[in-house]
């Protein structure tokens, strides 16, 4: 049964992929355009048939605790929220520019879905998209894996403390390093450390 399925993912991919080409020629085949309702059905149906029943049906074997969830936000705000956002709405300039966009997992489309289906997809990632096989990952085990569906089932509740907590923990870019260290230096009364010229007379 699990190979039949992956047998109608794969014919159901090839038919969206089909379809992307007819289209090429009126609207180019660009990540820049949003997929269409066939294109979007197509896909979930895809992904639908790739994940084997049983994984379905697998229930959470980690609890539901303050721990687990402080665990499980510092994990997706180190690595989720680039592409997911602290708040799993994908309102960020990576989740934005993906083809298709990042979805908004606090949406019936995401928290509808089983604990053994996100866990799934968290693990072995979605094929032709941008969620990447986390499983394959040596810094991310199946305990980080079932935190993090954890995390996605608060995501509705998330509350604006725990945000500006997240944020504390996104990872910082180059930039944004230099900027903190300067006004750092700045606060303590550090000068720049630009060389100064001396004049000899």
């Amino acid at each position: 049964m699990y190979k039949l399925g992956l047998f109608l993912a794969g014919a159901l991919s090839a038919v969206a992929t089909l379809l992307g080409v007819l289209l090429m020629s009126a609207h180019g085949f660009s990540a820049r355009e949003q997929p269409g309702t066939l294109e979007r059905w197509v896909a979930r149906q895809a992904r639908a048939l790739a994940l084997p029943k049983d994984a379905r049906q697998r229930s959470n074997p980690v609890p539901d605790s303050p721990q687990t969830l402080a665990d499980a936000r510092a994990h997706w705000a180190d690595h989720c929220a680039v592409c997911h956002a602290n708040n799993g709405s994908g309102d960020v300039e990576m989740g934005k520019h993906m083809y298709p966009q990042a979805p908004d997992m606090r949406q019936p489309e995401t928290q509808h879905m089983t604990d053994g289906e996100l866990f799934f997809i968290i693990q072995n990632g979605i094929r032709m998209t941008g969620m990447p096989a986390w499983g394959s990952c040596s810094q991310h085990d199946e305990q980080d894996s079932w935190k993090l569906v954890r995390f996605i089932r608060h995501l509705p509740q998330l509350s604006a403390e725990e945000e500006r907590e997240m944020q504390t923990l996104n990872p910082k870019s180059p930039d944004e390093l230099k900027e903190e260290r300067e006004e750092r230096d700045f606060l303590n009364g550090e000068s720049s450390h630009e060389p100064t010229e001396h004049h000899h007379h």
